[in-house]
């Protein structure tokens, strides 16, 4: 691929996940022209930013069109699941992500579990409802405490684990006839609560071939000691180490390929992220659901370490091309740590100037999320999680260390972070 002439790639989002995709374009050969919608001010320091939705597909493709793009890369789910890569193929340009068809997978929850018991693909017994007087019925012969997935898409924060009766009966009316996550909500799914410490792969699929990517752990909770309500991800690490060898050929056997051939079984073609929750149980690994794209902060993580270009094995996995390519790792450990806004993730302020340090060292990066240019020219916080600090290190100690102090180099009013990224893994060594 090396000996083509640069591409023009559009990034297609505004998070930390698309400032990680956008940094991996600009150290690729492959690249030239970076544009991004709307992209943000981290990202704005190598790329042509336009402010263009992510979930206007229309302006999505006359942009890729009128700019001559060649490559598309899609980072969020929302367009993946409204078919901007169906659209993009139209017009002949290669992108990176599912077509809607596979999108579905993150789409429903309930799709994802059908084809999982289909498969014989270990996962949680789980029944779907679009009826709460239903739902209520099924809950009073349930064992607790019981998890309520809002069927759709709900930004990652649409699983409730209930402890009791009492609380699942209460969610079940809030979701279906309450509107709590709007028409994702409309229909639920009621799963056994899976025990044991979570983990995610990411799988870069390309129909019937895949290149499973390095081990991570994101930290859902808001608070240290996995407190509080979930959230996007309050930091990660890569690699994860509860996972060795003989359990990723596990993994791999039981879950990974069995997930590709069966996706491939229905006549999907997917190109692009099989992003697998999984939980350890006692009993071995379990599916908790499938999402379609990079995880968001797993990415950060995940990128920095690929030793081959990220954009190359994209690229091949468009093409239908990635069985041809092999994958190298860095040998070395990755953490991301967010500062988020206090009060995530419920209300949280917004405009608050962020003050950076003047040096960033090797090895760090700073990758923007929730932030904003003001009217001055200084950038502001502009979301719940607002930056990713992300540091290699040659053990995940030294890659802790490096974030945490680069974390402290960085302040605004409401800075919040957890302290404990990484922590059990830290303790088991």
């Amino acid at each position: 691929m090396s000996d083509q002439a640069p591409l023009t790639a559009l990034i297609v989002g505004s998070g930390g996940r698309e400032h990680t995709l956008a940094q991996a374009c600009v150290d690729s050969p492959l690249i030239g022209r970076i544009l991004a919608a709307p992209g943000n001010p981290g990202m704005a320091q190598n790329c042509d930013c336009v402010s263009v939705a992510a979930d206007d597909i229309d302006a999505l493709v006359e942009l890729a069109v009128s700019e001559n793009v060649g490559f598309v890369i899609i980072g969020p789910e929302v367009p993946l699941c409204l078919g901007l890569v169906d659209r993009l193929i139209e017009k002949d340009i290669l992108a990176y992500g599912p077509k809607a068809d596979g999108a579905r997978f993150e789409g429903s929850k309930t799709y994802t579990k059908e084809l999982l018991l289909k498969y014989n693909i270990p996962t949680g017994a789980a029944a779907n409802f679009d009826v709460a007087a239903s739902a209520i019925e099924y809950l009073g012969t349930a064992s607790y405490p019981i998890v309520v997935k809002a069927d759709g898409l709900a930004a990652g924060k649409g699983v409730i684990i209930a402890e009791d009766h009492e609380t699942a009966t209460q969610t079940v009316t809030d979701m279906i006839d309450g509107g709590a996550f709007g028409d994702s909500g409309k229909s639920v799914l009621i799963e056994e609560c899976l025990f044991g410490e979570e983990t995610s792969i990411h799988v870069i699929v390309s129909g019937s071939d895949y290149v499973i990517l390095p081990t991570s752990q994101d930290h859902k909770q808001a608070y240290e000691g996995d407190k509080g309500p979930n959230t996007g991800g309050m930091g990660a690490y890569s690699p994860a180490d509860l996972i060795d060898d003989a359990m990723m050929r596990k993994i791999e056997a039981e879950i990974v390929k069995p997930s590709v051939d069966g996706i491939a079984a229905e006549g999907i073609d997917f190109r692009g992220t099989l992003f697998i929750g999984l939980m350890m149980t006692p009993t071995g690994p379990k599916v908790l659901e499938y999402n379609t794209r990079f995880g968001d902060p797993e990415s950060q993580v995940l990128i920095t370490r690929l030793e081959t270009d990220p954009v190359e094995i994209m690229l091949a996995a468009a093409k239908g091309e990635l069985g041809q390519l092999s994958v190298k790792v860095k040998d070395e450990y990755a953490m991301v740590v967010v500062l988020a806004s206090a009060g995530y993730p419920g209300s949280y302020p917004k405009g608050e100037t962020i003050h950076f340090p003047d040096t960033v060292g090797e090895n760090e990066v700073i990758f923007h999320a929730g932030t904003k240019t003001a009217d001055n020219g200084d950038i502001v916080t502009n979301g719940g999680r607002v930056l990713g600090v992300t540091a290699l290190g040659a053990t995940l100690g030294e890659a802790s260390e490096k974030a945490y102090a680069l974390c402290d180099k960085i302040d605004f009013k409401s800075k919040f972070l957890r302290r404990d990224i990484g922590a059990k893994e830290l303790n088991r060594a």
